[in-house]
């Protein structure tokens, strides 16, 4: 993909895995974006094509967990790391950004995290 090896160009080094799978999801966004814009325009050919290379490109990412388990996750990460307050919450996504591989939608677990550590 166009998009590593570009990667690899820019540092001169060999990209991780994790690096890999986080330019796939960015790759994946794009083509949703470029969807969502297509269709606002009325552009349905093209709408589908975004949409069929983002199917294509999910194939390569590890099967994301569902709610509940996120939300599991969540709870032991922020024991782990014992956060009590909303200051906290920096720490917290780090360290889920550690534990995940791509397989939690962070935009989701920041939402619960926030919501968790404000209660």
């Amino acid at each position: 993909m166009a998009a590593i090896q570009q990667k690899e160009i820019d540092t001169r080094e060999k990209i991780t895995e994790d690096e890999i799978l986080a330019i796939i999801e960015k790759q994946v966004l794009l083509r949703k974006e470029a969807a969502e814009q297509y269709q606002k325009a009325d552009r349905l050919e093209l709408c589908e094509k975004e949409k069929e290379e983002a199917n294509i490109l999910k194939l390569y990412l590890p099967e994301k967990l569902d709610d509940k388990e996120i939300k599991i996750v969540i709870n032991n990460t922020i024991a782990s790391v014992g956060a009590k307050t909303i200051q906290d919450m920096g720490q917290v996504m780090s360290e889920l950004k550690n534990q995940s591989q791509g397989r939690i939608d962070m935009k989701l677990a920041s939402t619960i995290v926030r919501n968790l550590l404000l209660k």
